[in-house]
């Protein structure tokens, strides 16, 4: 067997089930969990019926390039949604099953097995660039989150020993679990990086639909690009889905967007990979890129639900505003694993520990000390588990933080 299977860690809601192990909340308490990111917003109804109106397409194989036609509404939704030129859509676009596949996938075609080769990953992070890095024989660097500075990352804090022999820096903006932007510096520093070692970005925008001003969206990595007059996109690869955007996240529907020669190259992989599209997935999903009313929709439910949150949970627990999103990373009193497990068995509500998100890096587990909540269910089961959580907190004030406090 692959010997580098070994070197996987269980994934955070493994090692929370194994935690709690048969223990279960309070039994006149319905279990609420915030604790997985899967939207569970009602799927627009339009998209429900295109899913019927398009089933004859079962019937045939699906090519590894998709559609023209959604690789042309893929590449048209980006013109628009960051103000940039059209991109090819038979050379800088790629239909892909969602975003996190294609995270595994790119990191089979960029790294060499045999080279031992870095790849940098964000700390705390999204647990699939840490085994897509080991499965493909390379080593993540995590860099660690910056408290002090908004959680924010410093690139400059890589030793150059480390940059020679990178391939590849993942990104993760909005931020999961943080919900931080990254700047238009941030990407000039990170396009010099490129440039100078030769490495590739990738950068997983899955979250970038899901923010509070409707003015004022997150930086995109291609707009980052253009703004920088980066023509053709060099060594950037951006990844994007419909799971979060148009609450369909069983659809398995997104996107690869970038460096025409590299994806020239994941092409080529993805006939091998078998991972091409449905044809019904791909109907409908043309017809989700092409609306943005139900999305407008989508970000005036989290508005609400997470103005709501840091309304009521700002004065007992200290929150992370994030920039998008729709986490709260919270910081707890004590050690993270024990509040979510004295929360679990007090309340039945669920919250992810915030050190099953990051990995022992420099000295420090940069998530120790904080929960992810994430506010994905209903207006009503928010209000829940806002109650929930509020009833816990006040019942154990030697535990609170005296300068709690939402952090803008």
């Amino acid at each position: 067997m692959n010997p580098h299977l070994e070197r996987l860690q269980p994934y955070p809601f493994e090692r929370w089930r194994a935690y709690i192990g048969h223990t279960r909340g309070p039994e006149t308490l319905p279990p609420i969990s915030l604790a997985i990111g899967e939207p569970r917003h009602p799927t627009p109804s339009f998209l429900q019926q295109a899913l019927g109106e398009h089933a004859a397409g079962m019937a045939h194989y699906p090519q590894t390039a998709g559609r023209p036609s959604l690789r042309t509404h893929i590449a048209d939704w980006l013109a628009r949604r960051y103000q940039i030129p059209a991109l090819d859509p038979d050379h800088q676009v790629l239909p892909t099953l969602g975003s996190r596949e294609a995270l595994f996938a790119i990191t089979q075609v960029l790294l060499d097995p045999c080279a031992q080769e870095y790849v940098i990953c964000p700390n705390p992070f999204y647990q699939i660039y840490e085994g897509a890095t080991l499965l493909a024989g390379g080593h993540p660097y995590f860099l660690n989150a910056q408290p002090a500075h908004q959680d924010r990352f410093d690139y400059a804090d890589i030793p150059t020993e480390i940059l020679s022999r990178t391939r590849l820096i993942f990104l993760c903006s909005p931020n999961n679990p943080t919900g931080q932007i990254l700047t238009l510096e941030d990407w000039q520093q990170l396009f010099q990086l490129s440039d100078r070692y030769g490495l590739t970005l990738v950068s997983d925008e899955c979250y970038s639909e899901i923010y509070p001003d409707e003015e004022h969206p997150p930086l995109g990595a291609l707009e980052a690009a253009h703004k920088l007059g980066r023509h053709g996109y060099p060594r950037l690869l951006v990844m994007g889905s419909l799971s979060k955007r148009s609450n369909v996240p069983g659809l398995r529907s997104g996107y690869v967007a970038g460096d025409a020669t590299l994806l020239h190259a994941f092409t080529r992989y993805r006939t091998y990979h078998g991972s091409a599209m449905s044809p019904v997935v791909q109907a409908v999903s043309e017809l989700a890129w092409q609306d943005e009313t139900h999305v407008q929709e989508n970000r005036r439910l989290y508005r609400e639900k997470m103005a709501r949150f840091a309304q009521r949970i700002s004065t007992r627990l200290t929150l992370n505003q994030p920039q998008a999103g729709f986490y709260y990373w919270a910081r707890v009193p004590g050690d993270d694993v024990a509040f979510a497990y004295a929360l679990y068995l007090d309340q039945h509500l669920t919250l992810l520990p915030g050190s099953y998100l990051a990995r022992e890096a420099h000295g420090i587990n940069p998530g120790a000390g904080h929960v992810r909540i994430a506010l994905v269910g209903s207006l009503a089961e928010t209000d829940e588990a806002i109650q929930r959580l509020t009833h816990f907190m006040d019942r154990y004030p030697h535990a609170l933080e005296n300068d709690s406090h939402v952090d803008h």
